[in-house]
């Protein structure tokens, strides 16, 4: 199958688009200049918390790479009043800088460098509401008002491109911030062997609907070797589909895709996708020969792009997300985590109860997170071995980055 062909949405000229309203919560550390655009290295910024917040884990479709983990996740969707309660309570600083506090000390005590943590208002932390499916939740709309009455700063809502329940209609552009829709491919034949057949039809024809109503509309996508070679096609139909924003994301090994990730992907797929190796993950030499240069195509279509730095150069220190940064992965049955890659298993930092959130006694991802390799990526280590290059001396070719270290560059 060949994947240089030209997509049908593929517009024959340029037109520029701005870039989504979400605020940026990260702080630049570094440019290089490619021809007119600006590959920005981000990082971290301890001062805005961001919200990852799973509704339900239920969802009308089951995509070979989904994380979602229901026996780790619960099954159950939040019920509304507590919902609301959840949602108070990262909403009010003083009920996490406790919290917060020991988080410090017992990092300081590991001797890392952790600064000192500031309060945290409502008006700098980001929701982003997730699935399962979110548009399959009842009181979506009810949880976006919510949310936007308590003053976050952003509302996001993650979907698979269905919009349950007429979602669009029942929605505003004044209440959220950017509908952001999960595409994995430039063609029915990539994207629904992943996710399913008429999963591609359905979805683009609703970010359509989506622009055309005035959204902010942003695309993710996760690469894997089911369509990392297909990845080129894309600038050109998001270009002529009018989103804003592309999120490039890495394929995590946790969920359904932990269970697939052993099996051989050699040849083709069902569809005619070409798989080059053993896996779901890009090797490290076909990451950095493909990803950088899709993005800057990207760019120069006028649409602002982000992708996961996955690996460090010899002179770039590691910064871990879970230590530096303030993200909080919240799951229906009340687990919550600081580092995604530990959600399959029962080492949540976090529980919220009746109490409000509190933190849990170790072993925790709070006791791992912070540990200093030659490395980097203390879970990465730990979980996904394979994932990390060495030479024939065992010394790695190169640290793994935090997966929530990313790459930016913003259309002009």
């Amino acid at each position: 199958m060949d994947f240089t062909k030209r997509h049908p949405d593929c517009p024959p000229t340029s037109t520029a688009s701005t870039p989504s309203s979400i605020p940026s919560t990260t702080f630049t550390t570094s440019t290089t200049s490619t021809t007119s655009h600006k590959i920005k290295t981000v990082q971290f910024n301890p001062l805005t918390r961001n919200i990852f917040l799973h509704l339900l884990t239920n969802c009308n479709l089951s995509c070979r790479h989904c994380y979602i983990n229901k026996e780790a996740h619960g099954s159950t969707p939040i019920p509304l009043d507590e919902l609301k309660r959840w949602l108070s309570i990262f909403a009010m600083p003083e009920l996490t800088a406790q919290i917060e506090e020991e988080k410090g000390q017992l990092w300081n005590r590991a001797g890392n460098a952790v600064s000192d943590y500031k309060e945290r208002s409502v008006e700098s932390t980001n929701i982003i509401f997730l699935g399962g499916e979110p548009t399959l939740y009842p009181f979506l709309k009810e949880a976006v008002i919510e949310a936007r009455s308590l003053g976050y700063r952003s509302i996001t809502v993650d979907t698979n491109g269905f919009l349950f329940n007429d979602f669009l209609d029942r929605i505003s552009c004044e209440l959220i911030d950017n509908i952001c829709f999960s595409l994995d491919g430039s063609a029915p034949y990539v994207n629904d062997y992943i996710r399913g057949k008429g999963c591609y039809e359905t979805c683009v024809s609703n970010i359509k609907k989506a622009v055309n109503a005035g959204f902010n509309v942003s695309v993710i996508f996760t690469v894997s070797t089911m369509n990392i070679d297909d990845l080129s096609n894309m600038p050109a139909l998001l270009e002529g589909l009018g989103v804003r924003r592309f999120f490039i994301q890495v394929i995590g090994i946790r969920g359904r895709s932990r269970l697939i990730s052993n099996r051989n992907f050699s040849g083709q797929n069902d569809n005619g996708c070409k798989n080059t190796q053993n896996g779901i993950q890009v090797a490290y030499e076909k990451w950095l020969e493909i990803i950088p240069e899709v993005a800057l195509d990207v760019a120069q279509r006028g649409i602002s792009v982000s992708y996961p730095k996955v690996y460090l150069k010899e002179n770039e220190e590691f910064l871990c997300g879970a230590v530096y940064a303030d993200n909080y992965f919240v799951f229906p049955n009340g687990r919550v985590y600081i580092c995604p890659l530990c959600e399959d298993y029962p080492i949540n930092a976090y529980k919220i109860t009746k109490n409000g959130l509190i933190i849990r006694p170790p072993i925790t991802e709070l006791d791992l997170v912070g540990l200093d390799i030659s490395e980097g990526c203390v879970m990465n280590k730990i979980l996904h071995p394979d994932n990390i290059p060495y030479d024939d001396k065992g010394i790695p070719r190169a640290k793994i980055a935090c997966c929530m270290f990313k790459e930016e560059i913003e259309a002009k």
